[in-house]
């Protein structure tokens, strides 16, 4: 299929530049047989007892930082961990920057370029490691906000809780599972009342995830590594749900994507600690996952191609066309819908 198969129009002003409130007053769309509107409180009531949750419980990082190489000025985004102290970023402007440069983003904090790559991708090593370093990303980094949420003069300080989920723990995602936004203490209540289960995996969202497709042909479209982990309870548990007929309800497509590439042919859910790199589009066989809560994604997007493959290409075109002309609010901080996988 062709990149352009996945393009729709979208008028900005559905672009959601913040959120709504409370959380779960957004706006759910259910998408199966037929379409119906709802808002994310009556999520209990469209699942079933015996149903399982997984969630992503990873935690967004202050991960755009700004320093100066001599009289350069330098924006850097993290995007991906590499080691204790090292990490592959986006630079601007990378060209400008040369391997064993030294950045200073403060007295106390400075970085070495130790390689550049295609992309203005380029790899630092901070002067700070391990728990030193998110130190140091606390006190001079900024939260990283999609390029589609408008802020001018940088991220606000809402956007410090609006930008986190409530699951959030594990600290390294440089994007938010924006599907997990969504959630309040009263409507995990809600659920759990309902007997709905929970269960969480890990998978540290990359900043290659705003990144467009480039390609005309999909198959030529290469995915940025992500690092996923399921553990061995929670792959227990999956297979234990499964098995007794209840269904895997991912809450977002970063777990989806997580269990889909920790899952065997079968189905079988196997501990999982490792990169991901996982391409879905359609015409792939879904192991893991039978309903996906997700919010409205990008036209030619992989997270678009993603749904597509999942719930079916024309169901989802008719989806985007009833969300636009019902008026729903696009992207991280919009609404969202829950998909049923189709056979």
């Amino acid at each position: 299929m062709k990149t352009a198969d996945f393009d729709f129009d979208l008028p900005p002003n559905l672009i959601a530049s913040h959120p709504v409130r409370p959380r779960d007053a957004a706006r759910l769309l259910s998408v199966g047989d037929t379409l119906s509107d709802h808002i994310v409180r009556d999520l209990p009531s469209l699942l079933e007892p015996g149903d399982l949750m997984v969630i992503n419980d990873t935690r967004v990082i202050p991960a755009r930082l700004w320093g100066q190489r001599g009289v350069v000025k330098v924006e850097a985004t993290l995007h991906k961990r590499m080691g204790d102290d090292t990490w592959a970023v986006f630079a601007r402007p990378g060209k400008r920057l040369k391997v064993g440069d030294t950045i200073v983003f403060a007295e106390d904090f400075t970085a070495t370029v130790m390689d550049k790559r295609e992309g203005g991708e380029i790899v630092l090593r901070f002067s700070a490691a391990g728990g030193a370093l998110f130190d140091r990303l606390h006190a001079y980094g900024a939260m990283p906000l999609p390029p589609y949420i408008a802020r001018p003069d940088g991220a606000e300080s809402a956007d410090k809780d609006d930008y986190q989920t409530v699951f959030a723990a594990a600290e390294g995602a440089v994007a938010a599972p924006t599907a997990g936004l969504h959630f309040t203490p009263g409507l995990l209540a809600a659920l759990d009342a309902r007997g709905i289960g929970r269960v969480a995996v890990t998978l540290h969202v990359g900043a290659g995830t705003f990144l467009p497709v480039k390609v005309n042909d999909i198959r030529d479209h290469r995915m940025h590594a992500e690092v996923g982990i399921v553990p061995a309870e929670a792959a227990a548990r999956i297979n234990a749900v499964r098995a007794a007929g209840g269904r895997i309800v991912s809450i977002g497509t970063t777990a989806l994507r997580l269990l889909e590439s920790a899952a065997d042919p079968d189905g079988t859910v196997r501990p999982f600690s490792d990169e991901t790199d996982i391409f879905i589009t359609p015409g792939y066989r879904f192991r893991a996952v039978d309903v996906l809560m997700t919010n409205f994604h990008l036209p030619r997007s992989t997270l678009f191609m993603l749904v597509s493959a999942f719930a079916g290409f024309q169901r989802m075109r008719d989806a985007y066309a009833h969300a636009i002309a019902a008026g729903y609010r696009f992207y991280s901080y919009g609404d969202t819908s829950l998909l049923r996988r189709a056979e």
